[in-house]
């Protein structure tokens, strides 16, 4: 078994896709346990039983259609022209731009193609320090990660779902949950970025308040404004599900940005679908194989003596989550967040319940650790796509992602070990 783990590692390394190695995996474990090797092939077409598993497409195009229309520029004009004014106005819009633009995407490295466009030039027009800059950006671009309709949101709550926990995990709790650590962490940048406007006193340019410039804003985006609360309103309210908020919200924005706005051509369509669920596609077939490789994992109960040989070690809950921290922070640079869930919370749901860890507050913190990830040193993944954007050494990116990278381990440690800040909404 060990030189068969060692094996699928290696080949891992070398290339080989990452559903392959795991489809390895669970059919070689149910061979040598002598089960049927169409157990795989069942957990897979298992897929298509799991109805909040349509949310995935559906909110994956509407995120897709939003990326490649005018709704960036949108965004950025009305909430810079509400907030441009406030001491370190623009960072606070940069801010809630990229985490906005995320929650509804998906994908961090997508903001900071999409919206780093429009804000690093900003940020250096009104006098900001360049490497301020620079950090904000990249960092703030995997903030979205714990706001509905965040899809590694649902997607934790999907593979949870199929672990059949006493406990049982909604994801309308998880979407409640993220709220105030999501907050937490945008109040902390903003407040860092209202003190290094402060230290810049005479540097930094802040544009008065116009109340015509919010007007024509509002009026440019009177469409698009709505979405947020129809999207959530519907969801906390219990109108809709979360796969017919996403259907509904499918519908909304291909009728504003193609019919009204006219913004996406009708033969682009098919090119932008296309990309959307190749992304799709990958995830769902990561899935299928992991669901396969969860059974064979519980069927060798390899969760009790991982729980088993940790205890040895480690009694304290809170030394756990440290070492849960230490752990997630080295997979976040490592995987992509959705390998990362279908690959690892089979695993570590049922180690952290057996250490009082509610599964809804593991959820949280093992995606604020993922987020926190993305540009951490060296080779976190948001650190070399802003390399890339903004044609900047790597080393350059290092130095301007630290402050904020410190900043925001502060908050994961809050969120960490102040499980209420998780649990508020949904106790």
């Amino acid at each position: 078994m060990i030189v068969t783990t060692l094996l699928l590692l290696g080949l891992a390394l070398l290339g080989m896709p990452l559903f392959a190695v795991i489809a390895a995996g669970a059919l070689y474990g149910f061979y040598t346990e002598e089960i049927d090797l169409a157990a795989v092939v069942i957990e897979i077409n298992r897929l298509s039983t799991i109805p909040v598993l349509l949310a995935i497409p559906l909110f994956t195009f509407a995120g897709y259609l939003l990326g490649e229309s005018n709704a960036p520029k949108r965004l950025v004009r009305v909430t810079h022209a509400f907030l441009g004014w406030f001491p370190g106005g623009l960072a606070i819009v940069a801010i809630m731009a990229c985490a906005l633009f995320t929650a509804f995407t998906g994908a961090s490295g997508v903001t900071i193609v999409a919206l780093g466009a429009l804000l690093y030039p900003a940020l250096k027009q009104a006098r900001y320090p360049n490497r301020f800059s620079l950090g904000l950006i990249t960092s703030s671009g995997s903030l979205g990660i714990l706001f509905a309709p965040s899809l590694p949101l649902i997607l934790y709550g999907v593979v949870t779902q199929q672990l059949s926990l006493d406990q049982p995990i909604s994801i309308d709790d998880l979407f409640l949950a993220g709220i105030f650590p999501g907050t937490l962490m945008l109040v902390i940048l903003a407040a860092w970025s209202m003190f290094v406007r402060k230290s810049n006193h005479g540097e930094v340019v802040t544009e008065p308040f116009s109340t015509r410039e919010c007007v024509l804003a509002v009026r440019e985006a009177i469409w698009e404004l709505p979405f947020p609360f129809l999207l959530l309103g519907s969801i906390y309210s219990g109108i809709l599900a979360v796969s017919e908020a996403a259907a509904l919200t499918v519908v909304y924005v291909f009728i504003v940005e193609v019919f009204i706005y006219r913004e996406i051509a009708l033969r682009d369509l098919a090119g932008i679908m296309r990309e959307s669920m190749v992304m799709v596609g990958g995830i769902l077939i990561i899935l299928g194989v992991s669901l396969a490789s969860t059974n064979y994992i519980i069927d060798i109960e390899l969760p009790e003596q991982l729980f088993n040989t940790i205890r040895e070690h480690i009694d304290s809950r809170w030394a756990f989550l440290a070492l849960l921290n230490l752990f997630l922070l080295g997979v976040g640079m490592m995987l992509d967040i959705f390998s990362a869930l279908v690959i690892l919370v089979p695993l570590l749901v049922p180690v952290a319940i057996s250490y009082g860890i509610h599964p809804v507050h593991l959820g949280i913190l093992f995606l604020a650790n993922m987020q926190l990830g993305y540009f951490t040193p060296p080779v976190g993944l948001n650190l070399f796509i802003a390399s890339y954007r903004f044609d900047r050494p790597i080393l350059e990116l290092y130095r301007a992602t630290l402050p904020f990278f410190f900043l925001l381990l502060g908050a994961v440690l809050i969120i960490t070990y102040w499980p209420q800040l998780s649990l508020f909404l949904i106790q």
